[in-house]
């Protein structure tokens, strides 16, 4: 790519990453740029002219977009994801954290005693997303980040020490199968949800991220049955149960919820006006 200032070569880049589907090109050029020169995207803005030689992150900017350019996300690349309020460590062994998944953050917010000492469970936590986010907003909540991947576990090790040493702990199970019975005040969980011949699969960043974190099953609900069967016995009697699921299970997942033992059972709309997490509480 040619050299020249910052606004123009953020132009080149957004122009050349308007290919890619579901890119956001402006942005991430902004973030790949950023990345490179060690600039904030405040000063790649407000710098316009300056030339991008000066910052000695000219050579290193081309080789980031070429990766971009190449499919790889940019969550890769940077090796960290914003979510909730924090920035997020993140490799390939992770499900790269979405905005859709703050809602889970947001129901339990809502739905639980701020000050009340609680146990959580966030299953199938992978980076940790949702049991930072809680712990670093309820302090007084004891966060359990339960995860069966020994490389995704790490991740999640590395961000709950950061953002929540003293409320979050990472635990090695498959999923809930190492709780006690009537243990737990809350799960949440992003579970996979994906059927296995789903085209979106082969789109966007999804061909490079953990396919066990994706895909559960003919259905996408494999996961999903699971997990209540274990959630309905570590529960304490009145605990929340909420999961994220695909745009079109609202039904599906309600109907399973039903089935076990949980009441004041509803779906919640993502900001796209998506069916996107279901919540239930256990008969007490």
């Amino acid at each position: 790519m040619r050299q020249g200032g910052i606004g123009e070569c953020l132009r080149q880049a957004a122009r050349r990453l308007a290919v890619l589907p579901q890119a956001e090109p402006w942005l991430e050029a902004q973030l790949l740029l950023a990345e490179a020169t060690g600039l904030s995207r405040a000063q790649l803005l407000a710098w316009p002219e300056r030339r991008l030689e000066e910052t000695a992150g000219g050579a290193r900017f081309a080789s980031l977009l070429a990766r971009r350019l190449g499919g790889e996300p940019i969550a890769h690349i940077r090796a960290r994801q914003a979510f909730w309020t924090l920035e997020l460590q993140i490799t390939p062994d992770t499900l790269i954290p979405r905005p859709e998944t703050e809602l889970l953050v947001e129901t339990a917010l809502e739905r639980l005693p701020a000050g009340a000492s609680l146990k959580i469970a966030d299953a199938g936590t992978g980076s940790g997303a949702i049991a930072a986010a809680l712990a670093v907003e309820r302090p007084a909540w004891q966060l359990i980040a339960v995860e069966r991947s020994a490389t995704a576990a790490a991740v999640a090790v590395r961000n709950l020490a950061r953002y929540a040493p003293t409320n979050a702990r990472v635990l090695r199970a498959d999923w809930l199968a190492s709780l006690a019975p009537d243990s737990l005040d809350a799960i949440v969980s992003n579970p996979p949800y994906l059927a296995e011949d789903d085209p979106h699969l082969r789109q966007g960043d999804l061909p490079r991220e953990p396919v066990s974190a994706l895909v559960a099953g003919a259905d996408g609900l494999d996961a999903i049955r699971g997990l209540l069967r274990q959630a309905i016995l570590c529960l304490r009697p009145g605990g929340l149960l909420a999961l994220e699921h695909g745009h079109d299970q609202g039904e599906a997942v309600r109907a399973l919820f039903a089935c076990h033992d949980l009441t004041g059972i509803l779906t919640r709309l993502d900001l796209a006006g998506h069916p996107r997490v279901t919540l239930g509480v256990r008969r007490g």
